[in-house]
Order: structure tokens, then sequence, then C-alpha cells
């Protein structure tokens, strides 16, 4: 049984169809989502949202044209088939474009377990975030918070093409986030911890996110500055992620296409250490990133992007495999009244056999980064660099903050040198352990 939400993406497509269009697909999306943030004891804020939109794309020969709307009425949606299609026939080729084959489609629907609880009571949620707020505060040192904050959101999406693809997801989400301020002698730091989670009862307790921000903002009093040297760096789990998504854009098949990736020659050789995998996997459920089908509609399997650290595919939808000569592979971010992008779903470095403990002794001295800011990429080279904060340590073991740190490196030998750590934590749709990278440039006074 088709839903009225279905019937009417199947209506415009038809539409757009006799408007004069050769292909067609569109997407209709509701969503939701209440939020409250506390404030040193005060209710700050509580904010409730809601909101519809249709996407259409139209494509007449190699012209494609992508219009958005949130009036549904039949007179706006005829108003719309007609539009999208003349500003098709005046757009500019583009060779690569297009949708799927009917062959190409998935016809697979699995059940991921996405959805999330149903929608919480505003006084729950303020309770959630006061909770978290009080563990922060009750932190020694803990001299106020910039926030906490719990919210609950949820939404459903209907695609639909031209090629008969018609599908349905939902999926939802709760989280809490508290930023804690510690001071010592009139000089403040801070520091924050978040989670979030498809359903409440899998987060961890209020109170134990507040007590985690108060005590690393606690941690951070009283940094010094280094002087400018060669040394070990240690990238926390929770940042080093953001290495990993550096490695997925040089990976992705537009930058491939294009050559402005530091990576286009190194299609199955080395990229990272000999026992290094990663691993892409769209179908775990209950997972941030889980989908049953990419944002073309194509069948989508777990993957070993990096096999014992050998690039194994580039990530392609239809426009780049198209241009790259290849066959797409089942990265095709959400598409359907827009053009495809490029994304992975649920995708994670995996874990090596020291703790982060294990990591610092095995480097013996180094700088442990906890925090970082305006990070600096060239696609091409790979040179990189990022301000950060965090930790010298000696020995093995942490011996005092720092801050006003410069990191550089060209990222395409630090993948190759990095050491994974066993400290992997889900806690989005791209996750990494710690990574211990030796011979990094630290300038800092």
């Amino acid at each position: 049984m088709t839903s009225p939400n279905a019937d009417l993406l199947q209506t415009l497509i038809e539409k757009t169809l006799r408007s004069g269009a050769d292909a067609v697909d569109a997407r209709l999306s509701e969503s939701a989502s209440l939020s409250v943030e506390v404030r040193n004891g005060d209710l700050e804020q509580v904010e409730r949202e809601e909101s519809r939109g249709l996407a259409l794309r139209a494509l007449v020969g190699r012209r494609q044209a992508h219009v958005s709307a949130t009036d549904l009425s039949p007179a706006a949606l005829d108003a719309l088939s007609e539009r999208v299609v003349a500003m098709a026939r005046m757009a500019p080729e583009d060779k690569y474009c297009g949708i799927p084959d009917a062959s190409e489609i998935s016809s697979k629907r699995p059940d991921l377990d996405l959805d999330c609880d149903d929608t919480p009571a505003a006084e729950i949620l303020e309770e959630r975030a006061r909770e978290g707020e009080a563990a922060a505060l009750a932190v020694s040192g803990v001299k106020q918070t910039g926030h906490s904050g719990a919210s609950w959101q949820t939404s459903r999406t209907w695609v639909a093409a031209s090629n008969g693809f018609v599908a349905e997801r939902s999926g939802g989400m709760s989280s809490l986030a508290v930023m804690a301020i510690a001071e010592r002698d009139g000089a403040m730091e801070r520091d924050y911890d978040s989670r979030s989670e498809r359903r409440k009862a899998r987060m961890p307790a209020a109170a134990e996110i507040g007590q985690t921000a108060g005590e690393r903002a606690v941690a951070r009093l009283g940094p010094r500055k280094l002087d400018s040297r060669v040394a070990a760096v240690i990238f926390e789990n929770r940042l080093a992620n953001r290495l990993l998504s550096a490695f997925v854009g040089a990976i992705s098949g537009p930058a491939i296409a294009r050559g402005v990736s530091f990576l286009k020659d190194r299609l199955n050789k080395p990229v990272f250490g000999p026992t290094v995998r990663v691993i892409d996997d769209p179908l775990k459920p209950g997972g941030f990133g889980s989908r049953g089908y990419d944002g073309e509609g194509r069948e989508v399997s777990r993957k070993a992007l990096v096999d014992n650290g050998v690039l194994t595919q580039w990530l392609l939808n239809g426009p780049s495999a198209r241009q790259l000569g290849l066959t797409p592979n089942g990265f095709a971010s959400m598409g359907f009244g827009d053009p495809p992008g490029i994304t992975t779903s649920n995708l994670d470095l995996q874990p090596g056999a020291d703790d982060l403990d294990g990591l610092m002794k095995q480097a013996g001295e180094g700088l442990l980064i906890t925090d970082m800011f305006g990070p600096s990429l060239n696609p091409n080279t790979g040179d990189y660099s990022v301000g950060v904060s965090g930790f010298w340590f000696e020995n093995g073991e942490r011996a005092f903050p720092v801050s006003e740190v410069t990191v550089a490196g060209d990222l395409p030998s630090m993948l190759l040198r990095a050491v994974p750590g066993s400290d992997l934590e889900i806690r989005g749709s791209m996750n990494s352990p710690s990574l211990l990278i030796d011979g990094l440039s630290l300038a800092g006074r």
C-alpha cells in the first residue's frame, strides 16, 4: 500500500514528464525537533520546529535543473513541474548528469532500526539539561557553563524517480551537550562533552556527560606554550575522525575526476600502515549513517575502503563514475530532487592494540591533541596545518596542558605513519580511535 506522500511524488513526476522532461526524480521530507537549553540554573531557551518540503529535479537531454518548494497545493505543483523543465532547457549541458537505468536500482529495503523515541515533553529535556549542567558545576574548578542543551529530532523522507525507484525512510536522534568553563587566577578554559543516540536508553547518564565536560575543562587550566620542535603527536579519538574526513574527501570520485586530490595516484597502493582497515557499513542496525540504498537508489553494501593499508576504491556516484569510466559503487549522497553528491555511511577506522595510555607509552613524549581549530589542507599536495591545544606528555604520561600550538605535516605521509589506538568510540557516522603520528612539526613560541 502506498502512502499519500508517495502518491504525491508519483503524480508530480508524471506531470514533469508531460511537461517535457526526459527523466525526473523527487524527494518529500518532513521533520520535527525539540530542544531545551539551560545556563547557570536558568531555563534559557525552548525551541520547537516542524518543517515539510519538496525537491524536484528534471533532466532534458544532458541538461538538468532542480527546484524546491513548501507549498504542496495542486496548483503550486503544476507550476513547479513546468518551471523546472523550463529551467532545465536553459541550463548548460552536463554530459555526465543522469539518473540510473531501471536495471541499476535497488529493490532491497532492509529494516535498519533508525527510529527514535516518541516526542518527549519539554520538561523531560529540561531535566536532562539541568542534570548535565549540575554535574559539570559540581566539578571543583568549574566556574560556570557555556550551555547545557538536550534535544530530540525526527524525520521521514519519501523519494521517487521516473526509473521506477520508490522508497521511504525515517529516523531520529536524542542528544545532550554540556560546555563547562573552568577558572583559575582569572584565566578561563572551556571544554565540552556531548552524545547522541537513536534512543535515550542508549545514552550515557546526563550527569556522566556533564562531569566529563567539567573535568576536561579543569584539566586545561594553566596551559603553557611549547618551543617549536619536531615531535610525536596523538590525535585524540574525538578529533582523529577529522583526519579521516580529509582522507574521504581525497578519495571522492569528483575530486579524482577533477585531478584535485593528493591521493589521485594511490588506488590499489598503500595509503595507511599495513595493519590499518577502514570499513564503511551502510547496513549497520541503528547506525548514525545507515541506509538501505544510496542517494541515487543503487544498492549498498559493507566495504573495506582500506584493507591492510591499501586503498581499494574511489567513492563514486553516477556522474563521477561516468566521468571516470567506472561503475558507481553506492556512495552517492542524497539526490532525488537535487544532483547527488558523495558520502560515506558508517565509516570506522578499525582499532589497534593499545589504548590511549599505551600510545603515549609507545611514543614516550609528545603532544596529545584534545582540541583543534582552523585546519588548512592543500587538496593537491596534502600539505596540512592546524591550530591545536592539548597536553604535553613525558615518559608516557601527561605532564602539563599546552595551548597556541600549530601542528604541520603532509597528510599522505601522516596517514602512512598513523598508528591507531584501541579506543574507538561510535559517536557519529565517521569514527576513529586515537591516532599516533610521529615526526610532526610543532610551531610554538
